[in-house]
């Protein structure tokens, strides 16, 4: 079975209370097996109120939380009868399974909330010449000389000014010529 990440339907300002809800009734039904993470999509924003700068966080969806499961009945009905859940996004009519996000969903959102999802295979080789789409070096192509695959990072050598230098830029900063 395979974990994926659904979208809850909340009673609007109980986000953070499901939350909590939820992660209890995991813990004392011992369900750690099948449902694991539950986020609360938030971002800073800054408000600048009577001249002073005051860091707040907004959740991106309100009404919404999104749950990690290996859909099971068990896992599903502990969800589903969890205190402020109005029910499954995605699911039409009452014993139906919900439909899960996209991989590409769900990182849009943990990157926008600065909380990447694990790092996928990069189809990046050293030796491979790339180009730089960004920073401080972009439009310059250089050869990858090295790569750290768990920090995303690639050291490319970049011709400058007549010579190579290495750069160590992230995998989302380059792109395959």
């Amino acid at each position: 079975m395979e974990k994926n990440w659904y979208v809850v339907h909340t009673y609007s300002g109980y986000e953070n209370k499901v939350k909590a809800n939820l992660e209890k009734r995991v813990e004392s039904m011992g369900m750690q097996d099948k449902i694991f993470r539950v986020i609360v999509p938030e971002e800073e924003e800054t408000d600048i109120k009577n001249g002073k700068k005051k860091t707040v966080k907004r959740k991106v969806f309100p009404g919404y939380v999104l749950v990690e499961i290996i859909m099971t009945d068990d896992s599903w009905y502990v969800v589903r009868n969890t205190p402020g859940v109005t029910g499954f996004v995605g699911s039409s009519g009452s014993g139906s399974k919900p439909t899960p996000l996209l991989p590409e969903e769900i990182n849009f959102i943990l990157k926008r909330m600065g909380m990447e999802e694990k790092r996928a295979d990069v189809d990046f080789e050293p030796g491979e010449t790339v180009t730089v789409k960004e920073g401080p070096f972009a439009n310059f192509t250089g050869k990858i000389e090295d790569m750290d695959k768990d920090k995303g990072k690639a050291r490319v050598m970049v011709n400058m000014f007549g010579r190579e230098t290495p750069v160590e830029l992230d995998f989302t900063q380059i792109d395959k010529i």
